[in-house]
């Protein structure tokens, strides 16, 4: 990585959604190509993907991460997508510096998964700037992937944009599979508007605890995966920074699109 820089970087969490996204252009990908335009140019790229949820933390470390295609019933066109933005090994040691010596450096496993890639051929469609991912571990609660985000807010000043993917709501199970344009959930709309009130009033720990807020929370967030990148980008956020919503909207009825800018 190069020297750091003097500008203090956002972070971000996208509502990355269906994998189709990587291949249409709609009003959330323009979005987040919006947000790609308004930011100051990262050196390198932290990603906290819901597809990457196993039972210990790691970093990818490889010079060139391979493109995933983690998913399956797309049409090929979706599989052909690469985005061969290279690694950062040193990105990487710099993780496991601020998280500790149990972080595993993947130098060989991983790579990029559609919940960073499906996002940044919108955001950085060049793929010019390095990117690791970062693994959510699985046998923790809430409250300690919050905790890693504060670990790594000194990023910020080292010029790299960390970002989470996910989604606010995301339930499969009450999907409208193949329709467009149906109305979300009025559970889905109100633990989407109660979680953008607690944000934009930093009260970070009902949504830590949101296993506690009620049918709402457990409706919209009934396992943990997409839900937790939220937490590392709220964990990043300054007394300093401002807060927006560039992204809203919901596919489904069920998968909010809400994205979440810190500062």
């Amino acid at each position: 990585m190069q020297e750091s820089t003097t500008n203090v970087m956002p972070a971000v969490f996208f509502g990355h959604g269906s994998p189709m996204n990587a291949i249409q252009t709609n009003s959330y990908t323009e979005a987040w190509g919006e947000i790609g335009r308004s930011i100051p140019r990262p050196r390198a790229i932290l990603c906290v993907s819901a597809h990457w949820y196993i039972p210990g933390v790691a970093v990818t470390a490889m010079p060139s991460p391979r493109t995933i295609h983690d998913f399956g019933g797309f049409p090929r066109e979706l599989f052909e997508v690469q985005y061969p933005a290279q690694g950062s090994p040193q990105l990487a040691q710099r993780v496991r510096e601020l998280l500790g010596e149990s972080v595993v450096l993947d130098d060989r496993h991983w790579g990029l998964d559609h919940g960073t890639w499906s996002v940044l051929v919108h955001v950085f469609p060049e793929a010019a700037i390095p990117v690791v991912q970062l693994s959510i571990n699985d046998t923790e609660p809430a409250s300690y992937h919050y905790e890693l985000g504060r670990r790594l807010s000194a990023l910020r000043n080292e010029g790299v944009l960390v970002i989470g993917s996910g989604n606010l709501v995301h339930n499969l199970h009450t999907y409208a599979w193949g329709m467009h344009g149906v109305q979300p959930f009025d559970w889905a709309m109100r633990f989407d508007e109660r979680a953008r009130e607690l944000i934009l009033n930093d009260e970070h720990k009902p949504l830590v605890e949101y296993d506690t807020l009620g049918r709402d929370a457990l409706l919209s967030a009934p396992t943990p995966d997409h839900y937790l990148p939220l937490l590392y980008v709220l964990g990043l956020k300054r007394d300093s920074d401002e807060v927006s919503f560039p992204v809203s909207g919901f596919d489904g009825g069920s998968i909010s699109m809400t994205s979440v800018r810190i500062g």
